[in-house]
């Protein structure tokens, strides 16, 4: 990987840690969605393992941990074994179909963020719900390496203190992650630990952290609806030209 290549995957990982630093999630959609611009989602996928681990260890934590297994492990589990197994990236699909997949995804989530419909209350829904969903997550995981839809919305939907979400959004992102490195790792195409990729690797883990700590400090002048309208705009535009490369 050439040292200009180098360079924008750390700007892209620090926006995207920036990201995550003002809104409490978003890293992996970010950087799937800028570096799948010029490179293929198995090999940004792989960048974006690490850095999605560690930013999110924190996020883990939390006084909810027993509540929050007792409900979602259902759709934990099914996340994990779709995104582990499923046909998608890194395995025999053309990278074209990879991108073309995470292009749509990126649209829908920019648009339902764009929308945001009221979403049903399912706070005294079974478990069984939470599984169809991871089920469905874990597919779109698989495909695109972005685990928000449509398990993000159905998080929103049970109603959780702001503690609790932030928490389980933090568990739910690791157990996709994990699943996801799983998948690379057992991959023939998986190139995440290759010595080509270390330097990528490194700068991308240390802009992680640096637009983590820059976002964070900046959350409360921009963690409110204009920016994250602003966000969700980009999102549409990042998809769409994702789109548009792959067809």
């Amino acid at each position: 990987m050439e040292t200009i290549q180098v360079l924008m995957v750390v700007v892209v990982f620090a926006l995207a840690g920036g990201v995550k630093g003002i809104t409490g999630m978003g890293l992996p959609t970010v950087a799937m969605s800028l570096l799948g611009l010029w490179m293929p989602p198995a090999q940004a996928a792989a960048l974006l393992v690490i850095p999605s681990l560690a930013t999110n260890v924190a996020q883990c934590r939390g006084p909810h941990l027993r509540q929050l297994g007792e409900r979602l492990w259902p759709g934990w589990l099914a996340i994990a074994l779709v995104t582990a197994f499923a046909p998608g990236i890194g395995g025999t699909a053309p990278a074209d179909a990879a991108s073309l997949w995470l292009g749509g995804v990126l649209v829908v989530y920019g648009l339902w963020g764009l929308w945001r419909p009221t979403l049903p209350d399912l706070s005294d829904s079974g478990r069984w719900v939470g599984a169809i969903v991871g089920l469905a997550t874990g597919l779109v995981t698989s495909l695109t390496a972005v685990f928000v839809l449509p398990w993000v919305p159905y998080l929103q939907s049970l109603r959780l203190d702001k503690d609790a979400t932030v928490q389980a959004l933090g568990l739910s992102f690791t157990v996709a992650t994990l699943a996801l490195a799983f998948r690379l790792q057992a991959s023939a195409q998986a190139e995440w630990m290759s010595a080509s990729t270390a330097m990528a690797l490194g700068g991308a883990l240390v802009g992680a952290f640096v637009g983590l700590k820059l976002g964070e400090k900046l959350r409360g002048r921009l963690a409110g609806p204009a920016f994250q309208q602003a966000l969700f705009l980009v999102f549409v535009a990042l998809g769409t030209t994702n789109l548009a490369r792959a067809l």
